[in-house]
């Protein structure tokens, strides 16, 4: 195939994501829609500390940071 390496890598990432067992979290949106998150295994992991280090569940986490602001992208300044 003739791509891009930054192509070929988004490619690869996707054939190994596809091959991980996938972790999914029932959560409930801000606006009360129930949702769905899967998560790859060291998207679960990461998940599961910051959960246990806040002592809350999963969903709660999940509900809680879907309340956290977006971030903006940074301003790039003006070329001369």
């Amino acid at each position: 195939m003739d791509l891009h390496d930054d192509d070929q890598g988004f490619l690869r990432d996707l054939v190994k994501g596809s091959r991980q067992k996938m972790h999914h979290v029932a959560w409930t949106d801000r606006d009360g829609t129930g949702r769905q998150t899967a998560l790859t295994q060291p998207e679960a992991v990461r998940l599961n500390t910051l959960a246990h280090r806040l002592g809350i569940s999963k969903a709660e986490l999940l509900r809680q940071a879907a309340f956290l602001p977006v971030a903006k992208p940074a301003v790039k300044p003006p070329v001369a």
